[in-house]
């Protein structure tokens, strides 16, 4: 079925190649007006189904709840002079004008309660003051000689956009406010980093595409010379890449951290793809028409190099399995892409061939980058036809892998023993491989609102707060508010690390003269005179409250143990029947988001395993198909060395690395065994076998490496850390595929082998015949 699929595709491309060009040249505009619909997407969507329990939660806190603390920072000579503090009384006043803006406070405000209301005129009456304010407070307000801190707090509830809005307001009253010229005033806080977050990720993906593709243009220079329009493949790929961007546009799917970084691993699988198609075209254009080339190269590269990419796509589908968005959604557009770029390449490449009446260049016999049935056949023939060897060979790469191969196929077991023990000492390692959660870790170090918020964060602490949702028929009866009270003083007397803690109840205390109500009536009036801006801070209706907990700076770690432990007080106080207590915000997302990490590597790999056994079991049908993952098990043992050896961390990218690595490694190993299996049935003999197949595939496959390898390397490039790091474990398991094709793969055939060739002789010594093993896939 699927030989007479690529014969009926052939046929089309040799009748119809101006149709197949007009269709594709329609393709890549639909994909051009896909791509005006793509949205960068930040924020925690990205890390938390907004469909889960704790999104569901998220979404309910921060569009009721949560505001937005924004910073701004004073600079000047002296940022208690006169001037400066009449300059910035002028700002707040301006600020506190806009929409959305619930309090503005600074050292102005300060100044003025603690001078009757009025702000002091000179010098001397500012340092007089300044003396009487408790040091605690002033160096919060102006913690260095050359700055002071304004904090705006902005409404609760806020969507996203109006967020935004808010933020250009306040910027364009500080563009409008007019500081002296000794003044500079900065803005932090969440909102304009992640505004900044976004806008660096557009401008870094468009630096990566860019790197990607120059990459490919060099690499195709340097090694793919022995064919005619060498450059081919790099115009496929970029084909591929805007039908990828379009239909992603198309289909909703918004890029982000994850995306960005995957669009590299795309070129480099992609530009894999389109060599192999090139490279066994231009082979077979030297046999014969160019009619011919189009036929041999579609039936035969085109279901070699299909089973390749879906085995590939195996590890990308695994992916789904993750609670993390970001990583579902890398997965999906890695799927998307490379079955673009092997569709664009199948038509394209033959298309392209026959409209350009294509010419290979003169023949070099020593040169074969083709995969497929019978590829490379004309080297073998070239080397039996010629004249004799001469007495020592120059040296050649391809003859040097054909000699180790040897040698690995004669002694399997050595090899593969030390193979197996560095990646047992992997799997041992990987579990103290830190996992990084901390989205301030992801961004550029040099991205200006990082800087300024981790300055106010070491001045100030952070601005975040430690939220807990309490959620019942009744959150505001006595018995409840008496529970919440009971658990926030409990959380201060055993936690170190919590600095306050605010609710409702305690300003139901407050407005009920600093004493818990005795009863509900009593609680219903203090209530009652509870401003309503205050109270919407934590109260919605009568069913949702939340307490706001302050902690210290902590890292991520330290939080996940803190938050566990809030977990187990509330059980342990026991809250009235039918109410809940949830942590919740970013409290909650990134602690929970170091675990769903930590699982779901584990369990992406592991169905990554069964995924690519399930496919080659039903696409081979014979022994040979598990042959491949051994070298895959042995891969990913590999890539926990190397990452504990260089102190990397795993991150919401780098967790796809075993999942990813087998759909890699799955191609490199698919494409030996397809090898091996079609030179054993010609020559009968597994070393031979062995030997023939890296002597024609080995180069191939390599180029095909380096192909990959300088896309993915074109990641490196990355402003951030997140997307550097992943490149530099990506290319980490490019060249432990190639080594486990090109080496370990030698190895577990041998051995496969000689049980193979062992098991028929004990059937033709005991007079049966065994069912054949190897066959062609079908």
């Amino acid at each position: 079925m699927i030989d007479r699929l690529f014969e009926k595709i052939a046929h089309v491309i040799t009748r119809r190649p101006v149709l197949i060009a007009v269709l594709i040249a329609f393709i890549v505009c639909v994909g051009l007006y896909g791509m005006t619909h793509l949205t960068m997407q930040t924020g925690w969507k990205t890390y938390l189904d907004k469909d889960s329990a704790k999104g569901i939660l998220y979404n309910k806190y921060s569009t009721t709840f949560q505001s937005d603390a924004l910073v701004l920072i004073v600079k000047s000579g002296n940022p208690v002079s006169p001037e400066v503090l009449s300059y910035v009384d002028r700002l707040e006043g301006d600020i506190r004008q806009q929409r959305n803006i619930q309090s503005v406070t600074g050292i102005v405000d300060i100044l003025k309660a603690y001078n009757k209301g009025t702000l002091p005129q000179s010098q001397a009456e500012i340092d007089r003051i300044m003396d009487q304010i408790p040091a605690s407070l002033k160096a919060k307000a102006v913690p260095s000689n050359i700055f002071s801190l304004v904090q705006i707090q902005v409404s609760e509830g806020l969507s996203d956009a109006d967020k935004t809005a808010t933020l250009n307001t306040i910027e364009a009253t500080l563009k409008a406010s007019g500081p002296p010229p000794d003044i500079t005033v900065d803005i932090t806080g969440t909102t304009p980093f992640v505004d900044q977050m976004s806008d660096e990720l557009t401008q870094s993906m468009v630096v990566l595409i860019a790197a990607a593709m120059i990459l490919m243009v060099l690499m195709m220079g340097l090694l793919f010379s022995y064919v005619s329009h060498r450059f081919l493949p790099v115009l496929i790929v970029g084909i591929g890449l805007i039908i990828s961007m379009g239909l992603m546009g198309l289909a909703g799917i918004s890029l982000n951290l994850a995306v960005v970084g995957a669009f590299p691993v795309l070129i480099g699988l992609g530009i894999d793809y389109a060599i192999q198609f090139h490279a066994r075209f231009d082979e077979e254009a030297r046999k014969g028409s160019l009619e011919d080339a189009v036929f041999m190269t579609v039936t035969r590269t085109g279901p070699a190099v299909l089973y390749a990419m879906l085995a590939t796509c195996m590890g990308f589908f695994a992916m789904f399995i993750s609670p993390v968005p970001m990583i579902r959604s890398f997965g999906l557009v890695s799927i998307i892409g490379v079955m673009s770029c092997y569709c664009i390449s199948l038509f394209g490449i033959p298309t392209a061939g026959l409209l350009l009446k294509y010419k290979p260049k003169p023949a070099q016999t020593t040169t074969c980058y083709a995969v497929g049935t019978d590829a490379c056949s004309s080297l073998s023939k070239a080397h039996s036809t010629g004249s004799a060897r001469p007495a020592k060979e120059p040296w050649s790469y391809g003859r040097f892998l054909t000699d180790v191969s040897v040698k690995i196929a004669k002694n399997p077991v050595p090899v593969l023993l030390i193979a197996v023990l560095i990646a047992v000492i992997g799997f041992q390692v990987d579990a103290y491989i830190p996992v990084q959660t901390n989205e301030n870790t992801f961004v550029p170090p040099d991205m200006p609102a990082k800087v300024q918020r981790d300055l106010v964060t070491r001045v100030i602490g952070s601005t975040d707060t430690r939220p807990i949702i309490v959620e019942g028929e009744r959150v505001t009866d006595l018995d409840t508010l008496t529970w919440i009270r009971q658990y926030e003083a409990y959380e201060l007397a055993h936690h170190d690390q919590i600095t306050s803690a605010t609710s409702i109840a305690d300003y139901i205390v407050a407005y009920n003269g600093g004493i818990m109500p005795k009863t509900q009536s009593q609680a219903n009036h203090a209530l009652g005179l509870i401003p309503n801006d205050i109270k919407e801070q934590y109260l919605d209706g009568s069913m949702v409250t939340v307490i706001q907990f302050g902690t210290r700076q902590m890292e991520m770690q330290q939080r996940a143990t803190l938050k566990e432990a809030m977990i187990k007080d509330a059980e342990f106080i026991q809250p009235p029947p039918g109410i809940t207590a949830k942590p919740t915000g970013d409290f909650d997302l990134y602690t929970s988001l170091m675990t769903d990490l930590s699982s779901s590597k584990e369990n992406m790999t592991l169905l990554g395993f069964v995924l690519i056994f399930a496919f080659l079991a039903l696409v081979y049908r014979h022994l040979h198909a598990v042959t491949p993952l051994v070298p895959i098990i042995i891969v990913i043992g590999w890539n926990a060395v190397a990452m504990y050896l260089l102190d990397l961390q795993y991150t919401p990218l780098t967790v796809t690395l075993g999942s990813m690595t087998i759909g890699i490694a799955a191609e490199y190993t698919i494409l030996v065994m397809e090898r091996y299996t079609e030179e054993y049935e010609r020559v009968g003999d597994t070393h031979r076998a062995i030997q023939e197949s890296v002597k024609k595939i080995g180069t191939a496959i390599t180029v095909s490496g380096l192909a990959t390898f300088f896309g993915f390397s074109a990641l490196l490039l990355a402003s951030f850390p997140i997307i550097s790091n992943f490149g530099i474990t990506t290319l980490i398991a490019v060249g432990f595929s190639l080594a486990g094709a090109i080496f370990i793969m030698p190895a577990v055939l041998s051995l496969m082998g000689t049980l193979t060739d062992r098991r028929k002789n004990r059937s033709m010594a005991g007079g049966t015949q065994e069912p054949e093993d190897l066959q062609s896939p079908s």
